[in-house]
């Protein structure tokens, strides 16, 4: 296949792959078997992507893009790159599993790529005791025998940067220990050091498919991962925001036994929160799990400005202990975002002008996010409905309407898609991942989807008191409310008219 492309291509091909393996060989932080260990991953992507790039443009040379033939065979192409990269970061492990996770969880990538690799886990060896001992002594100072009663050498749970153990502290006080694997910063530097060259090799072949901005969120989101320290302060923040709210318990932080590379924390009881059989052999209701677990993101995003960026199923517990019959139990707080006060301002507004159908303020906001162009497509994302809709909120589509969806979406290109993605700032970014993975476990738990729609709709409006109202915070929540109910009643009423006039017609 690569003999059909253009000499210049097969040389650049070349001389790109020929510069991955040379600027790994001249890594100098990397001990000689580090080197060969990160040539092995690195050769394997470099032939995965290879072969991908030479699959796209074999299978659809001399097609017009625009004609049904095309369309089907981008299709088939996609759904086999994706196959590739799933093989891929199977065998390579590690930092490759997490970028599949991440990227499985973005809407905005081709369908066949986003299913393929959500069947992505973190099916991680742990690492023997011994090499976590030499880790938890060097940076606690002491032999874990002398600082705990017990200390469980099996992990509870082992992923690409850590593992945790299970203890109980010489006062009786159980724990949970996390400790990160010796040498993994070092081997994250080279992983997304060569997906960024093959990302640049990617756009070089496709200017239209460019993927260097999820390359640089992933290795942003890794790199706050690998500080612990940063997360023990993460997860006090996240403590005091919800101090006063009964359904959510963050496990609170043993300063005296963390490091950046250990973080010790109280250990919570609990079962993930998507796991429907347990929660239905606890007479809990799985729709009111997904409702309380939408009003504390929504009050991450619109209320505290401060988001937990991951919020998988593994990372959110159910508790049976708990005022209101279960709490949510918040961990990994690694991947944690300060969203500044004036994009907080206008992601409210932007969801209760989603809310009210209001085109002319979502154009205005799009402009303001950088994606003006685009504009016509946020309600589309956010909230499943195009910008003249005339359904009410949580309804279904009506068929003329779900004709102009399918219109406007085929007229996307890939192009379009990079350059939205590009053009976004990072705060809208992981917005988008945690809101994916957020409506992948509602959905589980069987809850509607105009739950979500309302939930965002209320604290969007409650979000926007808050700008008049600075110093009243969280704890004074209930003194909002009855402002909150007036104008939710003015939103929903101008829908309900809305509706009835189309019916009219």
């Amino acid at each position: 296949m690569v003999s059909k492309f253009p000499a210049k291509a097969t040389a650049a091909f070349c001389l790109i792959t020929a510069g991955c393996f040379s600027s790994q060989a001249n890594f100098h932080p990397f001990s000689d078997s580090s080197v060969c260990e990160g040539i092995l991953r690195s050769s394997r992507a470099i032939c995965t992507v290879a072969i991908t790039v030479a699959d796209y443009k074999y299978s659809l040379y001399g097609l017009p893009n625009d004609c049904d033939e095309y369309r089907r065979l981008l299709s088939e192409v996609h759904l086999r790159s994706a196959k590739r990269l799933l093989k891929l970061c199977e065998i390579n492990k590690g930092f490759y599993v997490k970028a599949g996770q991440f990227v499985s969880s973005l809407r905005q990538i081709p369908k066949e790529y986003s299913l393929t690799l959500s069947s992505l886990q973190d099916q991680v060896v742990p690492y023997d005791f011994k090499v976590i001992k030499e880790v938890l002594v060097s940076n606690l100072g002491q032999d874990p025998s002398e600082l705990f009663t017990w200390f469980n050498e099996q992990p509870i749970a082992a992923a690409s940067i850590a593992q945790v153990h299970h203890a109980m502290l010489k006062d009786h006080q159980e724990v949970a220990i996390k400790v990160q694997y010796p040498g993994i910063e070092k081997k994250m530097k080279l992983d997304t050091r060569i997906m960024y060259s093959l990302a640049e090799f990617v756009a070089w072949f496709f200017p239209e498919f460019r993927f260097l901005w999820l390359v640089s969120e992933f290795t942003e989101a890794i790199s706050l991962e690998l500080d612990f320290v940063q997360e023990a302060r993460n997860f006090e923040t996240m403590s005091n925001n919800f101090r006063n709210n009964k359904f959510v318990r963050i496990p609170r932080i043993f300063w005296d036994l963390t490091t950046n590379q250990v973080l010790t924390m109280q250990f919570c009881h609990g079962q993930k929160v998507d796991d429907v059989v347990f929660l239905k052999g606890m007479k809990i209701n799985p729709e009111k799990v997904a409702k309380k677990l939408l009003e504390v993101f929504a009050e991450m995003i619109f209320i505290h400005g401060f988001l937990h960026g991951d919020p998988h199923p593994g990372n959110i517990l159910v508790s049976i202990e708990g005022q209101g019959g279960f709490s949510l139990v918040l961990l990994d707080h690694g991947i944690c975002k300060k969203l500044d006060e004036e994009f907080r301002l206008e992601y409210c507004q932007l969801w209760k002008a989603l809310i009210l159908l209001d085109s002319r303020k979502i154009q205005h906001l799009a402009e303001r996010f950088g994606v003006g162009k685009y504009y016509r497509y946020l309600p589309i994302i956010f909230s499943g409905r195009t910008i003249d809709s005339k359904s009410g909120i949580g309804k279904g589509m009506l068929v003329e309407e779900q004709k102009k969806m399918k219109q406007h979406l085929k007229a996307l290109e890939m192009e379009d898609i990079s350059s939205f993605m590009e053009s976004l700032p990072s705060n809208f970014l992981i917005i988008l991942r945690t809101d994916e993975l957020l409506r992948s476990t509602v959905s589980k738990l069987g809850a509607s989807k105009w739950v979500r729609l309302l939930t965002y709709g209320k604290y969007a409006s409650l979000g926007l008191s808050l700008k008049s109202n600075p110093c009243s915070g969280v704890t004074n929540l209930v003194l909002w409310m009855e402002k909150l109910k007036r104008c939710l009643n003015k939103f929903y009423g101008k829908m309900s008219a809305a509706g009835k006039e189309a019916i009219c017609r």
